[in-house]
């Protein structure tokens, strides 16, 4: 299993400690986010990212910030705590996950009776378990989905969800980590993941270090793959789940699961309870995130797109839920017709 602690408590416990992914696989760098800018700035920026990490950073996150207004009343103290979580919340709207924890956080602050500092412990201590729950919550989903995983597999994965994604061993991953840990011989074909190429620095990163082979494809090379008889199976990630099974995941995912269906490709969405969304009926109704141009118009210090092209970089499409096999979740796995209450 992956020894990586993507989010957790500073040694201090006054910061939130992220490993800084913007850097791999060149660097590994650690960084102790101590202020509302910085928490802000490492999810916007994807410093650190995922959907369940970028929720337990969110709630370890707010605790911090909120340290310094332990001295203010109860009422102004939970004032401030709701205004710090819609800050935090609005740099990245897609994934559910961070909403989902923050206002966990916020429900414990607010159930707690006492002053200041004592909601703040509370608040904390909620924190603290939304990690542990994570890491629990991956081992369920890797026992559930190994299954799916024979002895010489090859399993073709989107994005990056892995440990660098969670507080655990991953979603998509896990069946991956904990099939390979049975005694398995499994192989993953990870797609590079324009623009940001998550697949190819930090999926191919984290799996190497694990010891399971990894092979780097780009993303419009997958069909092919798929045609010629290289891929057994697809396991991705997803950020948000709707009510009628529709998943908002890493843009990309949607022309995977449309070849994969194509092809007779089992199609897999891995992810924990907590990414689902029932107050939103399809996947229409989901925020899709749009970010700045230059993740696609620059590489490095270098343009790469003629000046005046207009540029698009939306970050999720949707996937109809027709088109997914069934769901790998921590509580086993969910098959069609779907219904997510």
């Amino acid at each position: 299993m992956p020894a990586i602690q993507s989010v957790r408590w500073s040694p201090d416990a006054r910061g939130v400690r992220i490993i800084d992914q913007r850097l791999l696989p060149n660097e590994f760098i650690e960084r102790d986010l101590t202020t509302l800018g910085e928490v802000c700035g490492a999810i916007q920026t994807l410093s650190v990212r995922g959907a369940p990490a970028i929720g337990i950073c969110g709630a370890m996150g707010l605790c911090v910030v909120m340290t310094d207004q332990a001295k203010l009343s109860r009422d102004e103290f939970l004032a401030h705590a709701r205004s710090a979580a819609h800050s935090i919340a609005s740099t990245r709207p897609t994934a559910v996950n961070l909403s989902w924890a923050l206002e966990r956080v916020l429900r414990r602050g607010e159930r707690t009776e006492g002053e200041s500092a004592v909601v703040l412990r509370a608040m904390r201590d909620e924190a603290t378990a939304i990690l542990e729950e994570d890491r629990a919550m991956c081992q369920r989903i890797g026992e559930a989905g190994a299954s799916l995983i024979d002895n010489g597999a090859r399993v073709l994965t989107h994005c990056n969800a892995g440990a660098l994604a969670t507080g655990g061993i991953g979603t998509a991953l896990a069946p991956v980590y904990v099939a390979a840990s049975e005694g398995r011989n499994v192989c993953v074909l990870a797609t590079e993941t324009r623009p940001l190429l998550q697949g190819s620095r930090l999926t191919a990163w984290e799996l190497t270090r694990a010891g399971i082979p990894v092979t780097v494809i780009t993303d419009s090379a997958a069909a092919a793959r798929m045609r010629a008889g290289e891929v057994d199976l697809c396991i991705v990630g997803a950020d948000r789940v709707v009510a009628n099974g529709d998943v908002a995941n890493k843009v990309g995912t949607y022309s995977l699961a449309v070849v994969a269906h194509h092809h007779r490709i089992p199609f897999y969405v891995a992810m924990p309870s907590s990414t689902i969304d029932p107050t939103l009926a399809s996947g229409s109704d989901i925020t899709i995130e749009e970010r700045d141009p230059l993740e696609v118009s620059t590489l490095g210090d270098r343009r790469v797109t003629a000046e005046h092209a207009a540029v698009g970089n939306a970050a999720f499409d949707v996937t109809p839920a027709e088109l997914i096999t069934a769901f790998i979740t921590d509580q086993g796995m969910v098959l069609p017709p779907y219904h997510f209450e």
